[in-house]
C-alpha cells in the first residue's frame, strides 16, 4: 500500500500474493462440481467455467449508495501514550492514517483486480482512541451514485488507514494488531445490510 509516494514493495508483494490466494480460491469453490448450482451462481466475480470476470454492471439502475466499514489497531499500552502525546517520530498518526485512507478509496479499484472505478460523492476516515484496550477505533465511509456498491472503497479506507497506524508505529513495538475490519452497513442497490452488532 501506498502513501504520499511511490507504492512499498514489500506491501504491494503482501497484496498480490493475498489477492492471488483470494481468487485462487473463490475459483475452486465455483469449479467444485460438489458444491453445486447454488454456489455456482452466488458468485458473480467468476464465469460459468471458474476464471475471474468482472462484472458487467451496464444494465443496473443507477442509485445513491453508502457503505460504513469498520476496524481497530491494538497499539499496546507504550504506543498508545506515544500516539496519544502526539510524540510518534513520524509524525501525527491519526491525521496521516486519516488522509491514507482517504487516498487509498480513491484507489480502490486500482488495488482490487474486480472492483470497479466509482466516482465517489464522499470520504470519511474518522481515527478515535479508546484508552481501555490502548487502541485505535477507525471508520470508514464512502458514497456515491453509481450503479455498484461502495463497500470495498469503505472496506480499502478502513484497511489502509489501519496499516498506517502500523507502520508509523512499529518503531516503538512489533506486537501491534489489526483485528476486526468488517463492513458495518450498505445502502443502496437491490438490498440494504446492516450489521448486527451495529
Amino acid at each position: 500500500f501506498f502513501f504520499g509516494g511511490p507504492p512499498r514493495p514489500v506491501c504491494h508483494r503482501a497484496l498480490t500474493v493475498a489477492l492471488s490466494m483470494a481468487l485462487r480460491l473463490m475459483t475452486r469453490a465455483v469449479a467444485c462440481p460438489c458444491r453445486g448450482a447454488h454456489t455456482r451462481s452466488g458468485l458473480t466475480h467468476t464465469d460459468a467455467h471458474g476464471r475471474a470476470q468482472m462484472v458487467d454492471v451496464g444494465g443496473k439502475r443507477s442509485s445513491l449508495r453508502q457503505a460504513v466499514a469498520q476496524g481497530e489497531v491494538v497499539l499496546g499500552a507504550e504506543a498508545f501514550a506515544l500516539v496519544q502525546a502526539n510524540q510518534i517520530r513520524k509524525g501525527d498518526v491519526l491525521t496521516v492514517a486519516q488522509i491514507a485512507g482517504i487516498q487509498a478509496a480513491k484507489q480502490t479499484s486500482t488495488l482490487i483486480p474486480l472492483c470497479h472505478p466509482l466516482a465517489l460523492t464522499k470520504v470519511s476516515v474518522d481515527l478515535t482512541l479508546h484508552e481501555p484496550t490502548h487502541s485505535v477505533h477507525i471508520r470508514g465511509t464512502a458514497a456515491c451514485t453509481g450503479v455498484t456498491g461502495v463497500e470495498m472503497e469503505a472496506l480499502t479506507a478502513v484497511s489502509v488507514a489501519a496499516l498506517t497506524v502500523y507502520d508509523m508505529c512499529k518503531a516503538v513495538t512489533h506486537t501491534i494488531q489489526i483485528r476486526s475490519i468488517q463492513l458495518c452497513s450498505k445502502t443502496g442497490g437491490k438490498s440494504d445490510f446492516h450489521h448486527a452488532d451495529q
